[in-house]
């Protein structure tokens, strides 16, 4: 029995199999890192390359890989989701439409969130309006410290994004997974269902949030692991329409062309990526 994978992966349906077995099928032993909410496990494997694999923002791994970090890209998504109804606003403003967004105060966890990139790039396709047409406002840093936020990013006091919604400090604010269930909030998209599905009609694109990196020793000199890990996680995706969790390059594809031009149009990478580049590493290794 060869050493452990200590890995940092979010609890869900793909990673219960795993967790409960404490061991990939070939009984290599796993060791899951308790880091929560997952995205803290973000900035240690960019930086430092904490864990043997972990889950990854998508945009994290972009930049991480733009900034020549020693990380593998894995074709695997671990989280996805559609992103309208994560914009909301005060359920009393109803003029503050997405169209009335110009010039207005958004409130994000960081620039950099995933969440947030998603929500740009709807509103740029949606209603014509660049990053820049509003002035953002975060309570968090990038996870990779060389990133340097665009001039129209501002850094804010503390306090919950709700509260300053409340406060009036904001007009809308982005969360994702911490969205109030409270009824003095409303998303700015009027039905973001709808707007969902009409949105994914015309594109295509699934909204992948997280993905599964490897630390670029690990996949090279853990290859047959590391393939077992994804082949294992693919094997316990459940079944969904649309598929929300697309494994593989081609599935991948779509997304991550749509991902990498709304990073360049709102100033995210340090240079311009392209899909070959990414996924070349992996392939290299019979990842793919």
């Amino acid at each position: 029995m060869g050493a452990p994978l200590h890995l940092a992966i979010a609890d869900s349906k793909l990673v219960a199999p795993l967790k409960a077995a404490g061991a990939l099928p070939d009984g290599t032993p796993l060791s899951f890192a308790e880091v929560k909410p997952i995205h803290r496990a973000f900035a240690p494997m960019a930086r430092e390359g904490r864990f043997d694999a972990s889950e990854m923002a998508i945009v994290t791994a972009l930049q991480a890989l733009a900034f020549g970090k020693p990380i593998v890209l894995l074709p695997v998504t671990l989280a996805a989701r559609f992103q309208h109804r994560c914009l909301i606003r005060l359920a009393s403003r109803t003029d503050l439409t997405a169209q009335a967004l110009r010039g207005k105060r958004v409130g994000v966890r960081a620039y950099t969130q995933t969440t947030g990139m998603w929500v740009r790039a709807i509103l740029a396709e949606a209603v014509g309006l660049p990053a820049s047409a509003m002035r953002w406002a975060t309570q968090e840093g990038a996870h990779l410290a060389e990133y340097q936020d665009p001039p129209f990013v501002e850094h804010i006091a503390e306090g919950s994004l709700p509260d300053l919604l409340r406060s009036g400090a904001l007009d809308a604010a982005i969360l994702g997974n911490d969205l109030p269930d409270d009824p003095a909030f409303a998303p700015v998209f009027t039905d973001p269902d709808q707007a969902a599905r009409d949105w994914f009609a015309r594109t295509g694109v699934v909204p992948v949030n997280h993905v599964l990196v490897a630390r670029r020793d690990v996949a090279e000199g853990r290859r047959a692991e590391i393939a077992a890990l994804c082949a294992a996680l693919r094997a316990a995706k459940p079944a969904a329409t649309p598929d929300l969790l697309p494994m593989g390059e081609a599935a991948l594809r779509p997304a991550l062309t749509a991902i990498l031009a709304a990073c360049q149009a709102q100033g995210l990478l340090p240079r311009p990526l392209d899909v070959e580049e990414i996924f070349a590493p992996a392939r290299a290794l019979g990842l793919g």
